[in-house]
């Protein structure tokens, strides 16, 4: 997979666009700001975003060709970025670094996803938020004649019931499974199901 992620980040274009995620720009704004840590972030176009407004943005990817161009979109926007090359079983960061972490199509296998989940969880402060768009289980009645892109593997899709289970005593804020269409580069583009998650870990 990592091969298959540089040879598309490789390209001149910006897979999915420089602008952010829909969802994902409307929560940060309403959110005080802080640290911020955006997984499997691709090119940057979401960290970018978050540090114009002021937010301190880590973020990590294991494809080489994205950070480079994360980079390259941050220098062009006059922003600064701390992002690494690492898979999300080999980071640097210490337990509770983070009062927002954002998951933009971040989708994983099955074997990893609760894994993942726990991570989050764990670098996340108390009282921090989890902002997640990613395709549903539904999605693959959708992209089967579309660009909107997305896993072909329905244990790599979400469910609104997935999440209340992985991340339990959170205040969830928002959680739906909803039709939107895409308009995020190349190949984002179109009718898609997905779900949308603001949830707030407990103080204690």
């Amino acid at each position: 997979m990592q091969s298959f992620w540089n040879e598309r980040y490789n390209q001149p274009d910006y897979a999915y666009g420089k602008e952010p995620n829909r969802f994902f720009s409307e929560q940060l704004r309403h959110l005080p700001k802080g640290r911020l840590l955006l997984p499997a972030e691709g090119e940057g176009r979401n960290a970018v975003f978050a540090a114009s407004l002021g937010w301190l943005v880590s973020a990590f990817d294991y494809s080489s060709a994205a950070r480079d161009k994360a980079l390259a979109l941050a220098s062009e926007r006059g922003v600064a970025l701390d992002y690494i090359t690492r898979d999300f079983d080999d980071l640097p960061y210490e337990a509770a670094s983070f009062d927002v972490i954002g998951l933009v199509f971040a989708h994983f296998p099955l074997s990893r996803k609760k894994n993942a989940h726990q991570l989050w969880d764990h670098l996340l402060k108390p009282g921090g938020y989890l902002i997640l768009e990613a395709f549903s289980k539904d999605h693959l009645l959708y992209n089967a004649d579309s660009k909107a892109g997305g896993p072909r593997d329905p244990d790599m899709l979400y469910s609104t019931d997935e999440l209340l289970t992985d991340f339990p005593g959170y205040e969830h804020q928002v959680l739906q499974q909803t039709e939107t269409i895409l308009e995020e580069g190349l190949y984002h583009q179109g009718l898609s199901s997905v779900v949308q998650y603001l949830g707030r870990k407990p103080l204690a």
